[in-house]
């Protein structure tokens, strides 16, 4: 923009900002409720949280959990998955997607609110509606409920913790998260990063000492030790195959030597830590409140673990497209760019493939918009160092006069103090 008027973005993310009519409101709404209730009817509702709850009633019956191979977190979710175990299946099938509903909205909340965008507007009802009627990951995970939701609500809602200078508290949320699913073990990094060792405890010392609590009333908790961690290591066996999205999984099956797809992957991997360690260390150029770096750098840090865990499904992009896409209210963003909407076109509901990319193949169209939105994000954190974020203001938001987040490094002469 050369002074001349608001660009086309900058006066679409301003219609988009202002107050969603009713109409909105209930057709989003609607979609919601539309796709809970619909995944609650068919006949596969619920198979990746049956194994939690099976564990649950394994513990119960005073059999430990991790005799079913299947079951592949830590003895803190065992615990936490024995009210799901008391509940009638009538009624866990009616509450299980409205639940993973709920985890993906609060999710989707505290981007917003990280990004001061009201949750009224446009863009928060309306894209929250489109979200749900395309995206097919985010309808898979409504149906399998998969505790992925978990991670995908705690992270934003970490971040802005963080961003109000909440350290501790956004780490107890990631303790709890790890507790749940150890996913978010990655987003240990950004606590270190921004030196800040009170919430790195907590986020250690939470699914560490609920672990310890659940292995105490369990019989045989090594197994998770001697049979669960070597078979989750090796990237479990075929019947999570077809649906492995990650580089290791997928190159080999497009001809590609096992040897050289892990080095890839690996390298994939280093090249995206070492963008977050960038992007981090870039924040002397951004002129806003320090939310797009954390939001960047911590999404960066989760798609480097992506590229490298085994197996990596596809709804694990949900852990970071709730704070990409409200990022798009910043200018310079990756949601301004085309190709990050080009990137997600291979996950998007209702777009005709040809039928070797369906059923077993699934993969190779998830592996696309891994790899294509980690590159993305890695281009944006490698980009200049004089990247020019601007402000947005809606209605309602308090002007800001500083920095909100304490991780924002200061200029002292010609060095940058931390």
């Amino acid at each position: 923009m050369k002074g001349d008027g608001p660009s086309s973005g900058d006066r679409l993310v301003d219609w988009l900002l202002r107050p969603a009519p009713r109409a909105w409101r209930a057709v989003s709404l609607a979609v919601l409720l539309g796709v809970a209730v619909s995944m609650g009817l068919r006949a596969n509702w619920g198979s990746d949280n049956a194994f939690v709850v099976k564990a649950a009633d394994s513990l119960l019956s005073g059999v430990s959990p991790y005799e079913d191979k299947r079951f592949l977190y830590l003895p803190s979710a065992v615990v936490m998955a024995v009210p799901e175990a008391l509940l009638p299946t009538g009624l866990l099938r009616w509450v299980l997607p409205v639940g993973m509903t709920g985890l993906v909205g609060l999710g989707w909340w505290a981007a917003l609110k990280l990004f001061s965008v009201p949750v009224r507007s446009r863009f928060a009802v309306g894209g929250l509606g489109l979200f749900a009627l395309l995206y097919k990951p985010y309808q898979n995970l409504v149906l399998i409920g998969n505790w992925t939701a978990v991670s995908a609500a705690a992270l934003p809602v970490a971040l802005l913790l963080a961003h109000r200078r909440r350290w501790g508290a956004a780490g107890l949320v990631v303790g709890l998260a790890i507790a749940c699913k150890p996913m978010l073990v990655p987003v240990a990094l950004l606590f270190v990063l921004a030196r800040q060792w009170r919430g790195l405890t907590a986020a250690v010392l939470v699914p560490l000492g609920m672990s310890l609590a659940g292995a105490l009333v369990m019989p045989r908790p090594m197994l998770f030790f001697t049979k669960t961690l070597p078979f989750l290591l090796q990237g479990q066996d075929a019947y999570a195959l077809p649906w492995d999205a990650s580089p290791i999984a997928v190159l080999p099956r497009l001809g590609v030597a096992g040897p050289v797809a892990v080095v890839l992957a690996f390298g994939g991997a280093s090249v995206a830590l070492w963008g977050a360690w960038r992007r981090w260390r870039r924040a002397a150029q951004d002129t806003d409140g320090g939310e797009l770096r954390l939001a960047e750098t911590a999404c960066m840090v989760m798609l480097a673990a992506f590229l490298v865990s085994r197996p990596s499904f596809d709804h694990y992009l949900l852990v970071v497209l709730p704070l990409l896409l409200a990022s798009g209210v910043r200018a310079g963003s990756m949601p301004r760019s085309p190709w990050f909407w080009a990137a997600l076109v291979p996950q998007m509901a209702g777009v005709p493939w040809p039928s070797e990319l369906t059923a077993k193949r699934r993969a190779f169209r998830d592996f696309t918009a891994l790899c294509g939105v980690a590159a993305l994000s890695a281009r944006r954190c490698w980009g200049p160092r004089g990247v020019k974020v601007e402000v947005v203001r809606t209605a309602g938001s308090p002007p800001r006069t500083e920095p909100e987040c304490t991780a924002t490094p200061v200029q002292t002469g010609s060095r940058t103090a931390f």
